[in-house]
């Protein structure tokens, strides 16, 4: 008799796999992952006005941020929002190519990321029990959604913000600022990315209270610790020392953890 087979798309079931076969698989599967995020980085590379609209936003004094902040000041009897006067500038030869680029495949990359996901899962999900599967795609399902939230975070609230206020701020009216397109690019980037790890908090707390290392009253107990560490994070995550700009990266990291205990108790309970 032949090798049983997953009904779905006709490949060896893993109990009947040797080595060899395995790695034939996820060669297969790095391969549709890697031809998924080059194509949808050709794709942003084509639209590359649609694409910097999008990334350039944030220094635009048309900004939704700007926009809202104007409307909230006003409603308050401000004097409202400066519009924003920052200049973005090119100081290399082959640098717009470069960052045309790089941005493009970190957008192929983010817009390919749940199809690779999937590849990911389906190639591990073989061996792993029925119950085992349905926290792997809680966890998975959740850590992602989370992290594209900690993204949003910081591309509408904290990078427009300490862009604008260390994009505008001068030690004399002498000395005029022009901001580098890749200083900008990579500072968006990193805070991206460091956002989208830093909301990844409530899925490690419920893996560690899922395993017993962790428990509601224990993260009581060291909150003033915690505390401490959420600020030295921000200030790490943030360009400036501003005491502005270190709230509001420090803030959503202290909901987060306060999120984080309600659901270690509720996941301890549970267990009982």
């Amino acid at each position: 008799m032949g090798k049983n087979t997953d009904p779905t798309h006709g490949e060896p079931q893993a109990a009947d796999m040797t080595f060899w076969e395995h790695l034939d698989v996820l060669r297969g599967s790095i391969v549709r992952m890697l031809i998924a995020t080059a194509a949808c980085a050709v794709v942003a590379f084509l639209f590359k006005e649609a694409l910097f609209d999008a990334v350039l936003a944030p220094s635009k004094s048309g900004f939704v941020t700007y926009r809202l902040l104007a409307e909230a000041s006003a409603l308050v009897g401000g004097e409202g929002v400066p519009d924003l006067t920052v200049r973005l500038v090119n100081t290399g030869l082959a640098t717009q190519f470069s960052v045309h680029v790089r941005t493009a495949l970190w957008a192929g990359l983010l817009a390919a990321s749940p199809y690779v996901i999937y590849l990911l899962f389906r190639f591990v999900a073989p061996a792993l029990y029925a119950e085992e599967r349905k926290y792997t795609v809680g966890v998975v399902g959740s850590g992602y959604a989370l992290f594209l939230v900690g993204i949003a975070v910081n591309y509408f609230l904290i990078f427009p913000l300490t862009f604008r206020f260390l994009g505008t701020y001068q030690v004399s009216q002498e000395v005029e600022n022009l901001i580098s397109l890749s200083s900008y690019m990579d500072t968006l980037l990193s805070m991206s990315l460091a956002m989208g790890a830093v909301f990844e908090v409530p899925v490690v707390c419920w893996l560690l209270a899922r395993v017993g290392v962790l428990t509601a009253a224990k993260m009581q107990r060291y909150r003033k610790h915690a505390v401490v560490v959420i600020l030295v994070v921000a200030a790490i995550i943030t360009p400036t020392s501003d005491v502005l700009t270190l709230t509001l990266v420090a803030l959503p990291i202290w909901l987060l953890y306060e999120a984080s205990i309600v659901l270690v108790r509720l996941t301890v309970k549970a267990k009982r």
